[in-house]
């Protein structure tokens, strides 16, 4: 018996008692159901559309870019870039008191003195300090990763440190280049506490300067960047340009102006990757997709199908009370992708054992694929749907539904089965 027959086999009760949930509909499919040991061109199928998943870590070049800037700091010229230190030979950084509110340092890093730090002093840094995790990096307001990688780079708190903090820090802003225009400044903060130390067995705040492996290109922040583990995309800034040390108690957060939650972590949720507009009737047909693995965890995927004209009770808009049934939640890929040398994890990545395999699955902060091979269905027009169950027990939406702190809406997918 090969995975997908086992696979199969450990789902046929799962998707008897799921068609069974659709009523009549679901027991003209459960008749019309073939053997398992009959249903080859099933497992074909349903083979196939794992093997075209995606990779599990994306290529630098294939991540998608939300950047902002007009224009884009990575459109620069070569000249411009290395005039503006977004070079690594050019790069500087200063990290100064906020002269408002005032942090007690026992010295700034300044560009004007000659103590800014510069690329060279990073990688020394890291020479002790470097750390490396997988992350996916995503933005508060799209329903889709960015991408997903192993981030490289120092503890945020061994910058702060350099400065021989002495007390009234309370907060750590940062900024990113963005043409010198105060009209496009974009900029992000962290409590202090946060910086200094990492809660729950989250990674440290990074200053990033190496994804997968290689240098940090300009289109991903480079050369160098923040990456906050646990947060979305607009608290890991790229083009690092300077860090003020503050006594203030608040943020100071671009995102914070659009009536965004800027303190709220990633979600967990469930998508399709494929998912068909159209089938034959009667017959089965596979569904792939990936789950975002938020800081709540993930225990389980679950899919829904119901007729498009089926009316559900408006109390419950989140569909709790629906014939959800779980799908499959896929393994570690046996190749990682992302173009990592050697497509080996990094040794020492977080996460990860000395063999390179994950100390658990699915990773927290990270993504998991998973699949389901769906029964024949009689003609018709249907919805699909897919949802998350965290580690506590709770669905998608649950535990923040609410649009600002993060995508959390189940997605729908309309198809149609169509007789031949």
């Amino acid at each position: 018996m090969n995975d997908v027959q086992r696979f199969l086999v450990r789902h046929h009760r799962l998707t008897r008692r799921f068609f069974m949930g659709l009523g009549a509909v679901g027991a003209a499919a459960i008749a019309s159901w073939p053997r398992l040991g009959r249903a080859q061109a099933g497992n074909e199928e349903l083979e196939k559309a794992i093997a075209e998943l995606e990779s599990f870590f994306t290529p630098q070049a294939s991540f998608r870019d939300v950047s902002r800037g007009k224009p884009l700091p990575h459109s620069l010229s070569e000249m411009k870039k290395r005039e503006v230190g977004l070079t690594r030979e050019s790069w500087k950084l200063e990290v100064i008191s906020d002269p408002e509110n005032p942090a007690k340092l026992s010295r700034e890093l300044k560009k004007d003195d000659g103590t800014a730090l510069d690329f060279e002093d990073l990688l020394q840094l890291g020479e002790k300090h470097a750390v490396r995790f997988a992350k996916v990096m995503t933005c508060l307001n799209i329903g889709c990763p960015l991408g997903m990688g192993i981030w490289e780079g120092v503890p945020l708190r061994e910058i702060v440190w350099l400065t021989r903090p002495r007390e009234n820090v309370r907060r750590v802003f940062y900024y990113g280049y963005h043409n010198d225009d105060l009209q496009q400044l974009f900029q992000s903060s962290l409590p202090i506490g946060r910086v200094l130390e990492d809660p729950y067995d989250l990674p440290p705040v990074i200053l990033c300067y190496k994804l997968n492996g290689q240098w940090l290109d300009s289109r991903r922040g480079g050369p160098v960047r923040v990456v906050v583990p646990e947060h979305y995309g607009f608290k890991s800034i790229k083009w690092l340009s300077h860090i003020m040390l503050t006594n203030l108690p608040h943020a100071n957060d671009t995102y914070a102006n659009g009536n965004n939650d800027i303190d709220s972590p990633l979600k967990s949720f469930a998508a399709t990757l494929s998912a068909p507009t159209e089938v034959a009737a009667e017959k089965p047909f596979p569904i792939t997709g990936y789950a975002q693995v938020g800081i709540s965890g993930l225990s389980k995927v679950q899919v829904w199908i119901s007729r498009s004209d089926q009316e559900w009770p408006a109390e419950d808009k989140d569909f709790a009370t629906a014939p959800w049934v779980d799908a499959q939640l896929l393994d570690p890929p046996p190749k990682w992708g992302g173009e990592l040398p050697g497509d080996a994890i990094p040794a020492d990545t977080l996460g990860f054992d000395s063999t390179g395999r994950p100390r658990t699955w699915p990773m927290r902060l990270g993504k998991a694929h998973w699949a389901i091979l769906i029964p024949g269905l009689p003609a018709g027009e249907y919805t699909l749907r897919s949802r998350t169950i965290d580690e506590k027990g709770l669905a998608q939406p649950m535990p923040r539904p609410f649009r600002k702190s993060g995508h959390a809406a189940i997605e729908s997918v309309s198809f149609r089965a169509k007789a031949s």
